[in-house]
């Protein structure tokens, strides 16, 4: 018998061939029904559903959750851990594609291209002297979190000749390099930079921890960048600064929820841009997500530990299940 591993999405025909013809391939879910087909599955190569008590129950059979991406908010390692499954994610696969695209979202923002463009098309005129861009160099670029997207965006800052302060409680000080300076705070952060950009993971603590306070805290005229998890920003207080001036404009690649509405009030703003969640959409990083999220599900399988198991007091339970299971 082989692998039995459930696909949340259609395999594309360009990663098949990191498929091996030892697995048997379950899935895709229905629209009615999004987890069809996962209740014999071994392991499940996961996107956007949520993986809780209430899919375990469905699929008594799982032995792994494997994310093609570095977020994990959807999966309940408590409740994995629990019953037995290993949850692991990618974090290298998304982070250049990320990183680049977090960099597009603050240079379209910081040099209007939303609102100088919609003029062009309005055939407004006088181009020129309406034009309001902030110019980089110089200023401040502040990364709240310090992980491997927000250190390259931080080399991107540097070479644009800003300066970089980077906010992260969980790392040693050696973590930061010459050039960036540690914020000791998040206060701190926002009251010097004239752009941040958010790199951290989504979690129950900091559900919309950008808020109207933590908006007001940043400097006038600052810049707001978010690829990370739409969860952390409450859209209406976002909307309120840019609204009152306090902010000049937002690029954001996640929203809550997710994709916003086509009436929504962000799409329709000339001083914020916003992209559905694609900033790891490329070609290589869709395979390298791909290919290690396969991998990792053919080694629990086998009983090897993989690389990025995100909850490791489950991998007793794991073998346990595995042993039984033969």
């Amino acid at each position: 018998m082989g692998y039995r591993i459930w696909f949340e999405r259609r395999v594309a025909p360009e990663l098949m061939p990191f498929v091996p013809p030892s697995v048997d391939m379950l899935g895709p879910g229905r629209d009615y029904d999004p987890q069809a087909g996962i209740s014999t599955a071994q392991a499940a190569i996961a996107a956007r559903l949520v993986y809780d008590d209430t899919l375990f129950d469905r699929a008594t059979e799982l032995l792994g959750v494997f994310r093609t991406g570095i977020g994990y908010d959807t999966v309940d390692l408590e409740a994995a851990t629990r019953r037995g499954i290993a949850a692991c994610n990618v974090p290298q696969g998304p982070t250049v594609p990320t990183a680049e695209h977090s960099v597009a979202l603050l240079l379209a923002a910081a040099k209007e291209l939303v609102r100088s463009s919609g003029r062009l098309r309005a055939g407004t005129g006088n181009y020129f002297s309406k034009h309001g861009a902030m110019e980089l160099d110089g200023k401040i670029l502040g990364l709240v979190g310090y992980g491997r997207i927000a250190r390259r965006v931080g080399d991107v800052g540097l070479a644009l000749g800003m300066g970089i302060l980077a906010y992260d409680p969980y790392l040693p000080d050696e973590a930061f390099p010459p050039g960036v300076e540690r914020a000791r705070t998040l206060e701190e952060l926002l009251g010097r930079s004239d752009a941040v950009s958010v790199h951290i993971p989504m979690s129950a603590g900091n559900y919309r921890m950008f808020n109207a306070g933590t908006f007001a805290a940043m400097k006038k005229g600052a810049l707001f960048v978010n690829a990370a998890r739409g969860g952390l920003v409450d859209h209406d207080a976002l909307t309120s600064a840019l609204d009152s001036g306090h902010l000049s404009g937002a690029g954001l690649d996640v929203t809550d929820p997710e994709p916003l509405h086509p009436d929504h009030p962000l799409l329709h703003r000339t001083d914020v841009i916003v992209t559905p969640h694609v900033a790891s959409a490329t070609p290589e990083a869709r395979e390298r997500m791909f290919r290690m999220a396969v991998r990792q599900a053919l080694m629990v399988l086998d009983g090897q530990r993989p690389p990025h198991l995100l909850n490791p007091d489950a991998w007793p339970g794991v073998l346990d299940r595995l042993a039984g299971a033969r």
